[in-house]
């Protein structure tokens, strides 16, 4: 070993060898890095530029995702820098509405529904709490060239400032984007939906408050258009293009500013930033191999009709922060991170064919086609005025508990509680981790097979929901403010709900002795890594 390869070991995350090593850091890696420095862990993150990208890409993030930058801790400093966006239109090239999906100010998650934001805020936000860690080190300015595995620890050698270094780690996240030398390194393969469609991007800052469309599709086959808040002082165009050639024309500033004039003028806005994109649908066909996983655009790229590509790399982060937690503390085994792609993939691929779904809607140029579209969604609007929900899929196979359980695999709920001391959000009064969601009166069911110890041992928060706080050794007994776990209970017949780090339900059970059977059920899998399909095989 060189003196190089020594530096580079020692120096990494405190003084010692990282147990994570994070390659690329957009916000997906800055969520994983900051998601396993809180649980404790050593982290390294290398990027290959040398400071922020500092540079707008996605536009807008949901409840869920907001849920998680609560749980961080950066969402009430975030909040001024976004704009919460009620509806989501999609008109034709006469201005008909064809389409409008409404988004609610309180979510599933407690968050608005859908918010609008410029990314450089949210990376500086991310930035600063990664830098705050003292087990997270970030090296800019640092390419990763090469990656080996042996059957207990990864070796990345990476250029930085100091020439070729080497370090060690036990595990590695490629969060690098698109165009992933993780990926390619380990020879992975991509599913391609066949969907790629270049566009212009124009983003401008604002000089005054103006009147401009908060969030549109126009499905104009003259020229398809997207107009989207990047929160309240920066606003973008989108524009497809016939061909990425004609890109070079196209982003002279002259052409753009007639091409939003009915909308925006120079002493409106400031033009920031013209960019070419080429939106495309792309999922790799492994996310793990070995001790080497990957996550957002590494490992999946989808149309941004949706809003969701950032979203699905943060739930990616979450799903794989949880459970590289339990193995890196020996609480679970390796073989637990299996069911990370088991349990991301269909959700990815549901949110995916949904978004190009709507693409090929949005961006029909055949006049024909086209109005075919518009007397086909005229039709179904005026059968129903009401705005179109969106949900998406639950997930399915994976860490949840066997059988049928009413909510398995749902994105869980969060409401306002209050514990005598605090009244907030579910998460900031009682933090992350596993959460056994349980009616009062099931304590002592679980207090006699001294589940609640077992259960405070493995990390796992019990939550009691009674009339009114109270105080409890190994409890948090806390009231349902505003009723929302009252209802939720109801609509899925039980009185206790699982759930998981990354907020989707483990399992549910109704009645004291379903309960204990479900919390033994749960400290069964968090020790042994079982999933719901492996426990019911070895029955």
């Amino acid at each position: 070993m060189t003196g190089t390869d020594v530096a580079a070991m020692g120096q990494a995350a405190g003084g010692t060898a990282p147990d994570v090593v994070v390659v690329g850091y957009g916000p997906v890696g800055m969520v994983a890095a900051a998601l396993l420095g809180r649980a404790g862990h050593r982290v390294l993150v290398l990027e290959r530029y040398a400071g922020l990208y500092n540079l707008p890409r996605a536009a807008s993030f949901d409840d869920e995702t907001m849920r998680t930058l609560a749980r961080l801790g950066v969402a009430e400093a975030l909040l001024p820098k976004v704009r919460v966006q009620p509806t989501y239109e999609w008109r034709n090239g006469g201005g008909d509405l064809l389409i409008e999906q409404s988004f609610a100010e309180t979510g599933r998650s407690g968050w608005a529904e859908w918010n609008m934001m410029y990314q450089p805020d949210l990376e500086e936000a991310l930035d600063a709490l990664c830098r705050s860690m003292p087990r997270v080190e970030v090296r800019h300015d640092s390419v990763v060239v090469a990656l080996e595995q042996t059957a207990d620890r990864v070796t990345v050698t990476f250029e930085g400032p100091e020439g070729p270094q080497r370090v060690e780690a036990r595990y590695v996240l490629g969060c690098d984007g698109g165009n992933s030398f993780v990926r390619s390194s380990l020879g992975v393969g991509l599913d391609d939906y066949g969907f790629s469609e270049p566009w212009m991007v124009c983003d401008f800052r604002f000089r005054r408050p103006t009147e401009v469309p908060y969030a549109l599709q126009l499905g104009d086959p003259l020229g398809p258009t997207s107009i989207i808040s990047l929160g309240p002082a920066h606003h973008r165009f989108s524009f497809m293009l016939d061909s990425v050639d004609d890109f070079a024309t196209e982003s002279d500033p002259q052409r753009v500013w007639k091409r939003v004039a009915p909308y925006l003028t120079p002493d409106d806005a400031d033009l920031i930033r013209v960019a070419t994109y080429t939106f495309r649908s792309l999922i790799a066909h492994e996310w793990r191999r070995g001790r080497v996983l990957l996550a957002g655009d590494a490992a999946h790229q989808m149309p941004p009709f949706l809003g969701q590509g950032m979203c699905s790399g943060f739930r990616d982060a979450q799903n794989l922060a949880f459970k590289l937690d339990l193995v890196l503390r020996g609480a679970a085994p390796d073989g637990i991170l299996d069911t990370y792609q088991a349990e991301r993939e269909p959700h990815v691929r549901a949110v995916t064919e949904k978004g190009i779904e709507l693409g090929h809607l949005q961006t029909l140029r055949d006049p024909e086609r086209a109005a075919e579209r518009d007397r086909t969604l005229l039709a179904r609007r005026a059968e129903s005025a009401a705005p179109e929900p969106m949900r998406f899929p639950d997930l399915a196979e994976g860490l949840f508990t066997r059988g049928a359980a009413a909510g398995r695999g749902q994105l869980s709920v969060q409401g306002v509680v209050d514990d005598g001391t605090r009244r907030d959000r579910l998460d900031q009064v009682v933090g992350g981790g596993f959460h056994l969601l349980v009616a009062k009166d099931h304590l002592a069911a679980l207090e006699d097979g001294r589940l609640l110890d077992d259960l405070a041992g493995a990390g796992v928060r019990v939550v009691a929901l009674g009339e009114r706080a109270a105080a409890h050794p190994a409890a948090a007994v806390v009231r349902d403010v505003d009723g929302t776990y009252r209802a939720w209970f109801a609509e899925l017949g039980c009185s206790a709900v699982v759930v998981r780090p990354d907020f989707y339900v483990y399992g549910t059970a109704d009645g004291p002795d379903a309960v204990t059977g479900l919390a033994a059920e749960l400290l069964d899998a968090i020790h042994g890594g079982a999933t719901a399909r492996e426990v019911e095989a070895d029955a």
